[in-house]
């Protein structure tokens, strides 16, 4: 599936350029890397991609690495070099934000076991349009990377097995993602039967409309 196919719900891009209390733009440590890899950058691409490279490749996905702490903020992420695929889209989201580039967090619901699991990502507004991003992490059989053209996520989705790309782009985490972090002191035991497997009413109130860029 290419990028200009899945048409994202997005609000004006203005409003993905906030912080809040999990999108932390006012964490030093996010801060200092924001500035550390915008001075390397020539321009905001540049800078996204390598912002991208960064949260995918120096985080560790905390299922493929076999990591129990939990992390949920920009700033948690960073710290501990360790988080699920919402935690790293936070941090990859705060970082762009920081530097002025409009980004927006997104999902996917993808089969996983006997059942489902709701995936995060992001999308990014350059070149005066939205361009999902995963920084999931790489590892045998998943390969994502950064592109502006045809998308490169770790995962495409099946509708014939009920998988689904959500179209709405959220300024703030899910509600659901949320609750189900705070919920636990060991992301390991919360990733087979405890993670959000839809979008529910609560993350839909955060959902956003349809409106003209």
């Amino acid at each position: 599936m290419t990028g200009r196919s899945f048409a994202l719900q997005a609000q004006h891009p203005a409003a993905y350029l906030d912080g809040d209390s999990v999108v932390q733009l006012d964490d030093g440590a996010v801060l200092s890397l924001a500035h550390d890899l915008r001075r390397s950058a020539s321009d905001d691409i540049e800078f996204a991609q390598a912002a991208f490279h960064w949260v995918r490749d120096e985080v560790g996905h905390s299922y493929d690495v076999r990591d129990p702490r939990v992390t949920l903020t920009a700033g948690e992420v960073l710290r501990e070099r360790v988080g699920l695929c919402y935690a790293k889209s936070h941090l990859l989201a705060a970082l762009l934000r920081v530097a002025g580039i409009p980004t927006g967090l997104c999902y996917q619901r993808l089969t996983h076991g006997d059942g489902y699991v709701l995936h995060g990502l992001v999308a990014v507004y350059l070149e005066g349009s939205w361009h999902r991003q995963d920084p999931r992490g790489n590892k045998e059989g998943v390969t994502a990377e950064f592109s502006l053209t045809d998308e490169r996520l770790a995962w495409p989705i099946d509708p014939t097995v009920g998988e689904i790309d959500y179209p709405q782009l959220m300024v703030s985490p899910a509600a659901s993602v949320v609750n189900a972090l705070r919920s636990t002191s060991d992301v390991l035991s919360l990733y087979d039967t405890g993670l959000p497997t839809a979008l529910d009413d609560r993350d839909s109130t955060a959902a956003t409309m349809p409106a003209a860029e």
